[in-house]
Parts: C-alpha cells; structure tokens; sequence
C-alpha cells in the first residue's frame, strides 16, 4: 500500500499543484485525490484509509468508463464523471497519466436546512 504524501511514478507539475490548490480552497471540496492510472495514490488531501478506498474503487470505475465510451464510439474519449449520492460528489477527470478525484458536498435544500 503506498503512502497517500508520497510520489509515485508519475510526479505532479507545478502547473498541477496550482490547480490542486485553488480546487482545495474551495468551502465545498472535501477532499482531493490524485492517483495513476494503476489506482496508486501520488497526492491527497483525505486520510489514508479514505485515499486507498476512493484510489481502489475509482480507478476502476474510470477504467470501465473509459471503455463504455469507446465502445459506443471508438471515435471519442472520457473526460469527467460526476456520481452524484446522497452525502457527497465525486467529481472524476481522467487524464493520460493521472485520475484527479475531488470529493464534493452537495447542496441542502431547504427542507434539510
């Protein structure tokens, strides 16, 4: 299991960690994770536990997303998935190297409030 602070193989450009900071500042990010396409987690914000199971899981899904659509056309590509839950949204962007996964708070409405 790889330490969730620690790079992979694939390093993040400062290009990236700016984009990671400026979407951690936002009041309704809970968390963010960065991991190569082999699931391994490279950065994140969550604890390790919640890291290795978002890392695990959505690796796979984006896996099979990716597929889905290329076999519904060979002609394009998977760029975001959003799943949408009762607690939360997980907000997926596929990348050639990396998946960048952001754990969102969804909105109450005015009855939850």
């Amino acid at each position: 299991m790889a330490d969730p602070e620690k790079p992979a193989s694939v390093t993040i450009s400062a290009q990236v960690e700016q984009i990671l900071k400026r979407i951690g500042t936002n009041t309704k990010v809970e968390g963010v994770v960065v991991i190569n396409n082999e699931g391994i987690p490279i950065k994140s914000t969550l604890d390790s536990t919640a890291t290795v199971q978002y890392s695990a899981e959505i690796s796979q899904l984006a896996e099979r997303a990716k597929c889905l659509v290329r076999d519904l056309d060979p002609t394009n590509q998977l760029t975001f998935v959003r799943i949408a839950s009762k607690k939360h949204e997980v907000l997926v962007a596929p990348d050639v190297d990396y998946i960048m996964i952001v754990l969102q708070k969804i909105k109450k409405t005015q009855e939850e409030l």
